[in-house]
C-alpha cells in the first residue's frame, strides 16, 4: 500500500532521510550524501557544507544559542524583509536582503522601527562570511527557529543575490491598520488570510519594543520562548489590563495580563468573520499551527526569487527541541468565560492553570 506524507510529517521525513526500496534512509547515510571536508557533515550538495559552519556560527555568535531576542528579531526581519513585493504592481525584490543593503531608506519607515538592532548584528556577520543579506535573513530565520521549542523546520534554500533596489515605504502592514487593509496587503504578496494568520503563529516568540518603549521587551504571549499555541489563546482573552499603564501606543490595545501586550491587528484578525476560525483551530492543535506555519513561512523566504538559481540546504538546519504544550492552557486566574471566541465552531476543553493570577515578564535583551 503507498503511503503519502504532506505538510509536517514531509518535513519531518526530510530532516530524517528518503526512502529507498520502501526503507528509510537515515539523512547522513544515504548513498547520495557527500561527506563535507570537516569530515562529519554529509550533504546532498556540497555547497551546503560552507552553511553547516555558517550556522553553527549564527548559533553562538548572534543568536547566544537561546531562543531569545535576537533570534525573534531574526524571524521578525524575515517578514518584513520578503513582504516588501507586490504580484501586481511589480515592485520590490522580495527576500532580497534589501532591508539592509537598504537600511539608510528602510529602517526609516515606521513599520520598520526597531529592526535596526537586528541589522546591526546580521549585516556585519553577512559580510564576515561572505553571504548576500537576503541569504542571512532568511537561513537566519530558519537557524533562529530551530532553536525554540516546538517550531517547525522552514525548507531553507540560498544563493539568493543581493538587492538592487529599496522596497518602497507601505508594504508591511501596520499593527493599527483595519484587517480589510492587511488582507489585501498580503493578498498583493500573494498570500491568503489563511497564510496570513499562519504566518502570525511568529508572534508565539514575539515581543514588542517601539510602540510603548516604557515596556521594551514585553511579550505577545506568556511563553515567548516557546513556539506553540499559548498566543491564539490569549488574544482570544477579554481585556482587562493595559501594560505600563502610560499608552495605548498606535496600534496597541488592551490585554488580558499584567506584563503582556496585545497588537490591535492580533486582536481584530482574532475575531473578524474571515480570520477567526483559522485563528481558533491553532488554540488545541501545536501540531497544526506548526505545519502551517512552516509552509508560509517557506514561502514568504522565496519571494522575488526562482529556486532554479538557488540551493536547498534545508538539511543543514537543526531540528528545533519538541514542542511544551500540544495545546493552550488557561491562565492562572481566568476561566472558559474571559475566552471571546468568534468562530461558529466551540473551542473544546481547555486545561487550566493553577495558582495566583501571572504577571508576564520581559524577554531580556541580548
Amino acid at each position: 500500500m503507498a503511503v503519502k506524507f504532506t505538510g509536517l510529517t514531509a518535513l519531518a521525513l526530510i530532516a530524517l532521510g528518503s526512502f529507498v526500496n520502501g526503507l528509510l534512509v537515515p539523512a547522513d547515510k544515504g548513498p547520495s550524501k557527500k561527506l563535507c571536508a570537516d569530515g562529519v557533515t554529509r550533504v546532498s550538495d556540497l555547497q551546503c557544507c560552507s552553511w553547516a559552519a555558517i550556522r553553527d556560527a549564527l548559533i553562538a555568535d548572534v543568536f547566544e544559542g537561546v531562543c531569545g531576542e535576537a533570534a525573534h528579531s531574526t524571524v521578525r526581519i524575515a517578514f518584513h524583509d520578503a513582504i516588501g513585493f507586490s504580484k501586481t504592481q511589480n515592485f520590490g525584490g522580495g527576500a532580497d536582503g534589501s532591508m539592509i543593503a537598504f537600511g539608510d531608506i528602510e529602517l526609516a519607515y515606521a513599520a520598520n522601527a526597531g529592526i535596526d538592532d537586528i541589522v546591526g548584528d546580521l549585516q556585519p556577520f553577512a559580510d564576515a562570511h561572505g553571504i548576500s543579506y537576503g541569504d542571512v535573513i532568511q537561513f537566519g530565520s530558519s537557524v533562529a527557529l530551530s532553536l525554540c521549542p516546538g517550531a517547525p523546520t522552514v525548507r531553507t534554500f540560498v544563493g539568493r543575490k543581493n538587492a538592487t533596489a529599496a522596497a518602497p515605504d507601505g508594504t508591511v502592514p501596520d499593527p493599527f491598520n483595519p484587517v480589510t487593509d492587511i488582507l489585501a496587503r498580503m493578498g498583493d504578496a500573494g498570500f491568503s488570510a489563511d497564510e496570513l494568520v499562519a504566518l502570525l503563529a511568529s508572534h508565539s516568540i514575539a515581543a514588542q519594543d517601539e510602540i510603548e518603549p516604557t515596556i521594551a521587551g514585553a511579550p505577545f504571549d506568556s511563553t515567548p520562548d516557546s513556539f506553540d499555541p499559548q498566543v491564539f489563546l490569549e488574544v482570544l482573552l477579554k481585556p482587562t489590563v493595559l501594560p505600563g499603564g502610560l499608552g495605548p501606543g498606535q496600534g496597541e490595545v488592551m490585554s488580558p495580563l499584567e506584563g503582556e501586550f496585545r497588537l490591535q491587528s492580533d486582536a481584530l484578525i482574532a475575531r473578524d468573520s474571515r480570520t477567526a476560525c483559522t485563528w481558533q483551530s491553532f488554540v488545541t492543535n501545536q501540531a497544526l499551527m506548526a505545519s502551517r506555519f512552516s509552509a508560509a513561512m517557506g514561502k514568504l523566504a522565496l519571494l522575488g526569487q526562482n529556486t532554479k538559481n538557488l540551493v536547498d540546504c534545508t538539511e543543514v538546519i537543526p531540528a528545533s527541541p519538541p514542542a511544551t504544550a500540544r495545546s493552550a492552557t488557561i491562565p492562572a486566574g481566568k476561566t472558559k468565560a474571559d475566552i471571546e471566541a468568534s468562530c461558529a465552531s466551540a473551542l473544546p476543553a481547555l486545561p487550566t492553570a493553577s495558582g495566583a493570577p501571572i504577571v508576564v515578564a520581559p524577554v531580556p535583551p541580548q
